[in-house]
């Protein structure tokens, strides 16, 4: 088989499926979304004369955003260096080495930004030992949230109209690049982040977060939180009562973000019937297939699957977001405005 055949299949699970889910409610479903970003950064990176040939590319992750580039790197012979830390499942990191990439994993946190700044930290050790690299820097790098002008153009063609984008907050790339060229077609487009407890995103203290996959320990430059009207905060059961939902009720198969993002897009689409709301689904769901997937898993992780919240509770104070599922007017302000002029901006950071 050809090189040029395996990067036809890479494109195929680039660009999302849109499906429709309700009378006004559709999903963009990606395969990878991180495809997207990992490919738009090396192209570009490329042109700026950033990656040459044999260029080390050395990024921190630990989920879908380092498979995306381990599968870009495969296909052009890029040597690849993945530094996470013991989070990382089994299998993604089996994953990740067969298709070359090296995995560094950090067994330490930092005392201040925990996992995150402790994996920043060993990226530029690695960095500085290796004579040619190039770190993609996922959460600061503006051809992320540039690389979603793809998923717009294909809502505003599809759909001609989008009046709610609902989507899972980590990076920041994804909702506020969506959200951002979705805005220049529909001004009036209402966009609802969603994080999980204890991430800094949107003004929560720091903590250990059982939810995978969205919220963050360190504040992302690409997050810009002017472009949200709504936060919700959801828990790993909601979540995975919700992935398990969708996996029964309309066969997609997916991973607990999308399962916290279809939570909430379901309901916001049942409280505004005369608006079409569209939720993202990051990913599918074959790492979770021992976990969420597994009612064994569940009930011994405390998190049996029962029947989801059925709606959110309102809340004027991010910190008061504590447990289950809380919603917040974030209004499109900047994360000072939001969170009391600036005193839990500094906390988080």
């Amino acid at each position: 088989m050809t090189v040029g055949a395996f990067a036809d299949a890479v494109e195929a699970q680039r660009i999302p499926a849109l499906v429709r889910l309700d009378t006004n409610l559709y999903a963009l479903a990606y395969r990878l979304m991180k495809l997207l970003p990992a490919k738009h950064i090396l192209r570009q990176a490329g042109a700026e004369g950033l990656l040459g040939a044999g260029t080390t590319v050395v990024e921190t992750t630990s989920g879908t955003f380092g498979l995306a580039l381990a599968m870009q790197c495969a296909l052009r012979a890029h040597p690849l260096v993945l530094v996470s830390d013991p989070v990382i499942d089994d299998g993604l990191r089996r994953r990740l080495e067969d298709l070359g990439a090296r995995v560094d994993i950090v067994t330490e946190p930092a005392a201040h930004g925990g996992f995150q700044t402790a994996r920043l930290d060993r990226v530029a050790a690695i960095r500085d030992r290796l004579p040619d690299t190039f770190c993609p820097r996922q959460y600061e790098n503006p051809a992320n949230p540039q690389s979603y002008a793809l998923a717009a153009e294909l809502l505003r063609d599809h759909l001609g109209q989008v009046d709610c984008l609902v989507g899972p907050v980590g990076s920041g790339g994804s909702m506020c690049g969506t959200a951002r060229y979705l805005r220049e077609a529909f001004p009036d487009l209402v966009a609802i982040g969603v994080d999980t407890h204890r991430s800094v995103l949107f003004g929560q203290r720091d903590g250990h977060r059982t939810l995978r996959g969205l919220g963050n320990s360190l504040l992302p430059a690409n997050l810009d939180h002017t472009q949200f009207d709504e936060v919700h905060w959801l828990g790993a059961a909601d979540a995975y009562a919700s992935t398990r939902r969708l996996h029964r009720s309309r066969a997609l198969f997916t991973g607990p973000t999308s399962g916290a993002a279809y939570q909430v897009g379901s309901w916001w689409a049942r409280h505004h019937p005369d608006a079409l709301t569209v939720v993202v689904l990051p990913d599918e769901g074959h790492r979770y297939q021992d976990t969420v997937y597994r009612d064994e898993w569940l009930a011994a992780s405390g998190l049996a699957v029962t029947a989801p919240a059925p709606a959110p509770v309102t809340v004027t104070d991010p910190r008061a977001a504590e447990k289950g599922w809380s919603r917040f007017a974030w209004q499109r302000r900047s994360l000072a405005e939001a969170t009391a002029g600036g005193a839990l901006a500094g906390a988080a950071s």
